[in-house]
C-alpha cells in the first residue's frame, strides 16, 4: 500500500550525495531547490558534496550558501585528491554517506519541480531500493543511440535509460558492498543487484533542458566505451560476425574453385589462391579476437572489484 506524505516529518535518515565539478553558477539554484523540501519533510538529513576537481569556486559558493543559511544540518565535503570522473567520484560520495536513504545526484542541473524529490521517496516506500527520476524532454542523439545499442547488447536483464536523479535504500547499498565489486557504472549494476527498481517520469520545465544542459559531466564519451566493454558483449558480437563474414567468404572461394575447374575454366594464376589465404586467414585472427575478447570479459569481472578512487580529504563545513 502507498504511503502518503503528510506534515509529520519522516523518521528516516536522508544522505544527499551531490557530484561537483565546476559548476559554482548552478549550486545556489540547486540548493534552493532540493534543501527547502528536505528541511520540510525530514528531520534528519545530511549534505554530501562530492569535490571532484573544482576550479571555479564552487566550494566557496557551497560555503557561503551554508553560512547565509545557517544550515543545521551536517555538510560534508569530499575532496577528490584530483579529477577522477562522475562515478568515481559519486562512488566515494556513496560510501561515505550514513542515511537511511541515499539521494544521488549526478549533476545540478533543475529541469523539475522540487516535488519530484519527494514522489521518489514515495515510491521507494512501497517496496523498491531503487528509484530514479527520469524527464519527459528530449534527448541528444548519441545518448539515444548508446541506450539502444546497450540495452540490445547487455549481459544483465535490466534495462538503463536516461536519469536526472535517484534514491537507493541502504538495503540496496548493502547489496552492492556484499557483491563486493567496484561500481565502473552505476546505473547498469543497480538495475543487475537483484532488487526491485522503478523510474518516475516528470515533465520537464524545458523538453530541450537535458540537450542544452553544460553541466553533464564531460568524460560520458569515455563512460560509454568502458559500459560497453563491462556491461555488454558487443565487441564479442562484432567479433564473431566479421569472423563469419570471412567464414562464409572462404567457402564461397571453396565453390567458386570447384565450379570453375568442374567447366574447365582457368582463372587468373595465384589469384584464387591468395584471396582463400586471405580470407582464412582473417576468419582466423577474428575468432581468435572473439575468444580474447571472451577471455578479457571474464577478467574485467575479477579486476573491478577493487576500489578504485582516491580521496585526499573530507572537510565538516557543519557539525550537528
Amino acid at each position: 500500500m502507498k504511503k502518503k506524505i503528510t506534515n509529520k516529518k519522516e523518521k528516516k535518515f536522508i544522505s544527499l550525495v551531490v557530484y561537483l565539478h565546476d559548476v559554482a553558477a548552478y549550486l545556489k539554484y540547486f540548493l534552493d531547490t532540493i534543501i527547502p523540501v528536505c528541511e520540510k519533510h525530514f528531520e534528519q538529513f545530511e549534505l554530501v558534496c562530492v569535490d571532484d576537481g573544482c576550479r571555479d569556486g564552487t566550494v566557496e559558493v557551497l560555503k557561503d550558501y551554508v553560512q547565509k543559511r545557517q544550515l543545521r544540518v551536517m555538510v560534508n565535503v569530499v575532496h577528490m585528491s584530483f579529477f577522477q570522473g562522475l562515478e568515481s567520484a559519486m562512488n566515494a560520495g556513496r560510501d561515505m554517506a550514513i542515511g537511511d536513504f541515499v539521494y544521488e545526484f549526478d549533476d545540478i542541473f533543475v529541469d523539475y519541480e522540487p516535488e519530484a524529490l519527494m514522489e521518489v521517496y514515495e515510491r521507494l516506500l512501497e517496496g523498491y531500493d531503487i528509484v530514479a527520476a527520469s524527464s519527459k524532454g528530449k534527448l541528444r542523439f548519441t545518448s539515444r543511440v548508446f541506450y539502444a545499442l546497450y540495452n540490445n547488447t547487455r549481459k544483465g536483464m535490466g534495462k538503463i535509460g536516461p536519469e536526472t536523479f535517484r534514491i537507493v535504500s541502504r538495503r540496496a547499498i548493502n547489496r552492492i558492498k556484499s557483491m563486493g565489486q567496484y561500481i565502473p557504472y552505476r546505473k547498469a549494476v543497480y538495475m543487475n543487484c537483484g532488487l526491485k527498481t522503478d523510474t518516475i517520469f516528470y515533465d520537464s520545465k524545458d523538453v530541450n533542458a537535458r540537450i542544452k544542459n553544460k553541466t553533464v559531466a564531460s568524460e560520458r564519451t569515455s563512460l560509454a566505451f568502458d559500459s560497453f566493454i563491462y556491461f555488454t558483449n558487443i565487441l564479442e558480437r562484432v567479433s564473431a560476425i566479421i569472423c563469419c563474414v570471412f567464414l562464409v567468404f572462404t567457402v564461397g572461394m571453396g565453390i567458386y574453385l570447384v565450379f570453375e575447374a568442374s567447366n574447365g575454366s582457368k582463372p587468373v594464376e595465384g589469384w584464387l589462391s591468395t584471396m582463400g589465404f586471405l580470407s582464412l586467414g582473417f576468419f582466423g585472427v577474428f575468432a581468435l579476437l572473439t575468444i580474447i575478447l571472451k577471455y578479457l570479459s571474464v577478467m574485467l569481472n575479477l579486476i573491478f572489484r577493487q576500489q578504485r578512487y582516491l580521496v585526499s580529504d573530507i572537510e565538516k563545513v557543519v557539525k550537528v
